[in-house]
């Protein structure tokens, strides 16, 4: 199985606890798949949300593709997420009872196929930024001193 990483979302770890990640085909059309061979997307400020027992990623954008016509997509459109019955009615229920969302953590290809991954996420508190941004420099630190005692 290649992947081919289009683009992430780095915010997501930065602004949520995600608990949960899974996979989800996209419906798109020919020039957005052409856009993002070339790499043009951007996950920020993106979300999923379900309506009518499906769901659906909001504000992915997908800069229209350079050499397509008339015909070309619009960049901002909702795009219908592929998942089972199952998986959606579960997620359904997570997000509106327990204060969960549904955040896209990166855009890439699977074989030829565009698929995003999806976290299962809990917003995170200003102090839990903090604490998870001193949690990262001691392992900075750590590192950085392991790493001069192995060249004495």
């Amino acid at each position: 199985m290649s992947e081919k990483l289009i683009c992430n979302n780095k915010k997501a770890y930065h602004d949520y606890f995600i608990e949960e990640k899974f996979e989800a085909g996209m419906v798109l059309k020919g020039t957005e798949v052409k856009s993002l061979r070339l790499g043009k997307a951007n996950l920020n400020d993106s979300f999923a949300l379900v309506r009518n027992g499906e769901a659906y990623l909001n504000n992915l954008h997908i800069s229209p593709y350079d050499f397509g016509n008339r015909e070309n997509h619009d960049p901002d459109r909702m795009r219908k997420l592929l998942l089972h019955k199952k998986e959606i009615t579960k997620l359904f229920s997570k997000i509106r009872e327990q204060g969960y969302s549904l955040v896209p953590l990166k855009l890439y290809f699977k074989d030829g196929i565009v698929k995003v991954e999806m976290g299962l996420a809990k917003g995170k508190k200003l102090y839990d930024k903090r604490e998870d941004m001193k949690k990262k420099d001691m392992h900075r630190e750590v590192a950085q001193v392991m790493k001069s005692r192995g060249r004495e």
